[in-house]
């Protein structure tokens, strides 16, 4: 599979395409809450979610030798990559959301996960150090805080829950400043073929609208002709 055509769409896009795959819309799979994005410019990523859940408002009763040892557990887990076709993306909850205080994501740590191969993170919890973070990474959390408080990894390769989003480790993740939806592995091969119909249904009220004499009898004939489209599998 080409993944430069699911990278060219947004993640809207891509969910409108979940729906033809699924035969109906869903108010499942989806992140449900807006997101801050560290840099809006960045293309669409996808990628093979690498979990793990984070806590700042308390001290870890851990001594400093152990969350030294399940930091680097942490980071060997996140580069480790079994996918051939998909790179790996980090998705991280935090459990002190909805009200997160201390900040996992910054200068270091987006440094860190680029280097590890990371296409990006996804996090309900803060980013931080606006003006430093490497601009080419993408993060998208929930706010923007100054401190990192206590934050500490709690446990790694685990169910987590984002914005309403359910994910396992290995779940497909499409995202952008939008958010973020898990895209079901058997609906990979469809995909292309529904985001190219969905364009071309969207394009015949788009174009319609721009026409010099649009008025409702024109847009009711492009929305019949719209969804009068069946989608071939």
């Amino acid at each position: 599979m080409n993944l430069n055509i699911l990278t060219s769409v947004d993640t809207p896009t891509i969910s409108n395409a979940l729906d033809i795959y699924r035969g109906d819309r869903s108010a499942e799979g989806f992140t449900k809450f807006p997101v801050v994005c560290s840099n809006k410019n960045l293309k669409p990523i996808i990628g093979i979610a690498k979990t793990a859940k984070i806590k700042a408002s308390i001290k870890s009763s851990l001594n400093p030798a152990e969350l030294n040892d399940i930091r680097l557990n942490y980071y060997e887990y996140m580069s480790t990559r079994k996918d051939t076709l998909f790179e790996n993306i980090c998705v991280i909850e935090d459990l002190d959301w909805p009200n997160p205080v201390g900040a996992f994501w910054g200068e270091v740590n987006v440094s860190l996960h680029k280097g590890l191969k990371l296409k990006g993170t996804l996090t309900n919890g803060l980013l931080r150090d606006l003006g430093d973070i490497d601009k080419d990474y993408m993060v998208l959390a929930s706010a923007i805080g100054p401190s990192h408080a206590y934050v500490h990894v709690v446990e790694y390769n685990t169910d987590v829950n984002l914005f309403g989003l359910k994910i396992k480790p290995n779940d497909i993740i499409h995202a952008d400043q939008h958010g973020a939806v898990v895209i079901p592995k058997d609906a990979l091969k469809i995909l292309p073929k529904a985001i190219q119909f969905m364009k071309e249904k969207e394009e015949i009220i788009i174009k319609a609208s721009k026409e010099k004499n649009f008025n409702f009898d024109k847009l009711k004939l492009a929305w019949k002709k719209a969804n009068s489209m069946i989608f071939k599998r």
